[in-house]
C-alpha cells in the first residue's frame, strides 16, 4: 500500500479531532471572550509592535505569507485571536489541534490531510494551541511538514520556546513575542463588548469604579477581563439592574487570579524579579513578589532555599546575621508550614532587602575554585603537613610550624599558601556594613602575616 512521507496510507484518513478553543465557537453558550474575538487584523487590540504595515504577522494574517510562526506570550494577550484571524483569511484550510488532547496519531492525520489538499492547490494553516505541552516525539512529527512548507504552522505557547520547543523546529519558524495588554487596551475591549451585538449589545452600562475594578482584576489578560464582565452582567441581571457597579463586580469576581505558572516561564520570571529586587534593596518589591508566589501556591521551601542562597551570595559578611535569619526562616517553614510561615519568610525578605550588600564572598570562593580548576594548586608547604603519623618528621612534615596561639596577637607569620599561589588574593571585602570593619581587619592581618599590600 502506498504511504506518504509521514507513514500514512494514501486513502481517506479520519479527520482529526481538533479539540481546541476555536472549534467550539458556535454553540449556544459560547463565552463572551470567544464571541468577541476580532475578525480582522484591524480589530486586534494591542501588539502594535507586531502589527505594523508589512510586518510578518500582518502579512500572515492577511494571507500574504506562508511562514510558520510561534506566538509566545502570557495568557489572554491574543495568541488564539491571531490564529482565528488567520483562519478567516485567504483560501487556505484551517485546522486546529490542542496539545492538551492531541497525540501523534492526530498530528499525523492532520498532516496527511494537508498533503492531500496541497495536491489540489489548497494550503493548510495548522494551529497548535499550547504547543509546549507536545512531547519531543510529537514535535518531531511536525518538523518535516514545517521544513517543506506542507503546512503553515501557527503555534501558541505561554512558555519560553527556547526551553519547551525542539531547536530544529524553532529554527525553521519565526518567533514572535506578544506583550501583556495595557489597561487602555483592556478598556477598549470592555467598551467594545458592552456595545457590540456579538457582546452585550448595549444592554448594560459600566460605572467608573466597576471599570477600574475589572482592569485591576484582569491583570492584562483580555480573556479574564471579558469573562469577569460577562459574570458581572449576569449578576446585574439577577439583581434586576442594567448598571454594573463595583459591588456587582465584587460579587461576581471573588478573587483576582494570580498569573503565575509553577512549572513554566512565569515561575522563572517571578523568582528572578524576586531575587533581583532583594539584591537591589527594594523591600516593597520583594514583599510583592513573595506574596505573588505564595498566593500562586509556590512551594515555600523553594522560596526559603533561595533566600538562604541570597544571604551569602549578595549580602555575605556585610551583614552575616542575615544568613542566620534566613536559615531560621527555612527551618520555620519546615516546622510550622503555611500560612503561618509566611510571616517568617516575610521577616527574612525584609532582612535581605534592607541589609548592606556585598558579593565579595561568592567572588572569593569562585576565584579560588577557578585557580584550582586551572591547575594552580601546588604542594602543601611541608610545615603545614600532617605530622602525627610515624615517620612524618623524617620527611620534614610539621618542622618549623608555629602554633598561632603562641604567636603575638594570635597570628603566626609563616607561609600558608602553596608556593605557586603566594600572593594570591581572593577575598576583597567592600566597605558596606560589617564588611567595612572586616576590610580594616584584613589590612592588619595581612601586615602581621608579612604580605605586601598592593
Amino acid at each position: 500500500m502506498d504511504t506518504d512521507l509521514f507513514g500514512n496510507p494514501l486513502h481517506e484518513a479520519p479527520a482529526p479531532a481538533p479539540g481546541g478553543s476555536l472549534s467550539t465557537a458556535g454553540h449556544a453558550d459560547t463565552p463572551l471572550a470567544v464571541r468577541m474575538r476580532p475578525r480582522t487584523v484591524d480589530e486586534i487590540v494591542g501588539q502594535d509592535h507586531l502589527l505594523g504595515p508589512g510586518s510578518p504577522l500582518r502579512r500572515l494574517a492577511e494571507g500574504k505569507a506562508a511562514m510558520s510562526v510561534f506566538l509566545w506570550g502570557p495568557p489572554g494577550v491574543g495568541k488564539t485571536t491571531i490564529a482565528a484571524v488567520v483562519s478567516a483569511t485567504g483560501q487556505r484550510r484551517f485546522v486546529e489541534l490542542s496539545a492538551v488532547t492531541a497525540g501523534v496519531k492526530e498530528v499525523r492525520a492532520a498532516l496527511a490531510e494537508a498533503q492531500r489538499e496541497l495536491v489540489h492547490g489548497v494550503g493548510t494553516v495548522l494551529f497548535v494551541d499550547e504547543v509546549h505541552r507536545f512531547s519531543k516525539a510529537q514535535q518531531d512529527v511536525l518538523l518535516p511538514a514545517v521544513e517543506n512548507r506542507l503546512v503553515t504552522l501557527v503555534a501558541a505557547t505561554t512558555e519560553n520556546p527556547s526551553f519547551s520547543v525542539i531547536s530544529p523546529l524553532l529554527s525553521r519558524s519565526l518567533l514572535l513575542t506578544l506583550q501583556p495588554l495595557t489597561d487602555a487596551d483592556i478598556a477598549t475591549l470592555l467598551d467594545r463588548a458592552l456595545i457590540d451585538e456579538r457582546g452585550l449589545g448595549g444592554a448594560y452600562t459600566l460605572s467608573d469604579e466597576a471599570r477600574s475594578a475589572l482592569l485591576r482584576f484582569a491583570g492584562g489578560d483580555a480573556r479574564r477581563a471579558l469573562t469577569y464582565l460577562e459574570e458581572s452582567a449576569a449578576g446585574a441581571a439577577a439583581q434586576g439592574t442594567a448598571v454594573i457597579d463595583a459591588d456587582v463586580v465584587a460579587t461576581a469576581v471573588d478573587k483576582a487570579a494570580v498569573r503565575y505558572d509553577r512549572d513554566g516561564d512565569q515561575h522563572y520570571d517571578v523568582i528572578s524579579a524576586f531575587i533581583k529586587s532583594l539584591r537591589g534593596s527594594d523591600v516593597q518589591a520583594g514583599l510583592h513578589y513573595l506574596a505573588r508566589m505564595l498566593e500562586a501556591g509556590e512551594d515555600p521551601r523553594f522560596i526559603a532555599r533561595r533566600l538562604v542562597i541570597l544571604a551569602s551570595e549578595d549580602i555575605g559578611m556585610a551583614a552575616p546575621s542575615v544568613l542566620q535569619t534566613c536559615v531560621a526562616a527555612a527551618q520555620a517553614v519546615q516546622l510550622i508550614g503555611l500560612p503561618e510561615a509566611r510571616i517568617n519568610l516575610a521577616q527574612a525578605v525584609i532582612a535581605c532587602a534592607m541589609a548592606p550588600k556585598s558579593n565579595a564572598v561568592v567572588k572569593a570562593v569562585d576565584a579560588a575554585i577557578a585557580d584550582v580548576r586551572a591547575g594552580r594548586i601546588g604542594t602543601v608547604p611541608p610545615h603545614l603537613r600532617d605530622a602525627h603519623y610515624p615517620g612524618a618528621k623524617t620527611h620534614g612534615h610539621g618542622t618549623g610550624y608555629v602554633y598561632a596561639h603562641d604567636a603575638e596577637h594570635g597570628v603566626a607569620r609563616q607561609q600558608y599558601l602553596p608556593d605557586d599561589l603566594e600572593g594570591a588574593r581572593y577575598y576583597e571585602p567592600t566597605d558596606h556594613g560589617n564588611e567595612g570593619a572586616l576590610a580594616e581587619r584584613l589590612v592588619v592581618l595581612e601586615d602581621l602575616l608579612g604580605r605586601t599590600q598592593e
